[in-house]
């Protein structure tokens, strides 16, 4: 089912579909391009040495997929990145493959993309990527659902206690991750201002 245009970024910038076919097959083609800019920034990673985690560009696309395409949209490209990765295309920071899903240490971060785009997604929908401070407490909760997914699993994996897992899964990647959170909370305004002289019927909420 296509998604009804005009409570996101991307629908107010690209033209409303003609017809059914062309809503979905712009649909599809936001999906997949994001689920491919996500491999992308797997790509951008680092492996720090006290840390099975690595640290990737992956959670600041998360949240901007979900403000930008909207929650449905958003959802969709995270679990297609996930399924691409599954069917064994090297995606994922460290490669690809079913069992990556599974048994790798951070098969819990990647499972909870899905869930973070959704309510970063549902919050921006209802106007608070319009300034920067509601932009902030959109990204916050999916932020935070990433942590305790990625964290919790890496606990069972790694037969780590959940103090220990938060020191290697949480702990060396909040400076990061408060830093993608200040710059997507500045894109997204930003963008809607752009939009809003460019388009003035598209109206902002302060």
């Amino acid at each position: 089912m296509a998604i009804a245009p005009g409570t996101t970024l991307i629908d107010h910038i690209s033209p409303s579909p003609s017809s059914r076919s062309q809503a979905l097959l712009k649909d599809g083609a936001l999906v997949i391009g994001t689920s491919l800019l996500m491999a992308l920034a797997a790509r951008v990673s680092i492996h720090l040495p006290f840390t099975p985690i690595p640290l990737t560009l992956q959670t600041l696309v998360v949240m901007l997929a979900g403000a930008t395409l909207g929650s449905r949209r958003g959802a969709l490209a995270m679990l297609l990145y996930l399924a691409e990765g599954a069917a064994g295309l090297p995606v994922f920071a460290s490669g690809g493959g079913f069992l990556y899903l599974l048994v790798s240490p951070s098969a819990g971060y990647l499972w909870s993309y899905p869930i973070a785009a959704f309510v970063v997604g549902y919050l921006c929908e209802r106007g608070l990527d319009r300034s920067f401070l509601t932009s902030v407490l959109a990204m916050l909760p999916g932020t935070a659902i990433i942590y305790a997914l990625g964290v919790s699993w890496l606990a069972v994996v790694a037969h780590m206690s959940f103090t220990h897992a938060l020191v290697a899964g949480m702990l060396p990647f909040i400076p990061g991750d408060l830093i993608k959170i200040i710059i997507a909370a500045i894109l997204m305004p930003t963008a809607w201002l752009i939009v809003g002289r460019v388009k003035p019927e598209t109206r902002t909420r302060d």
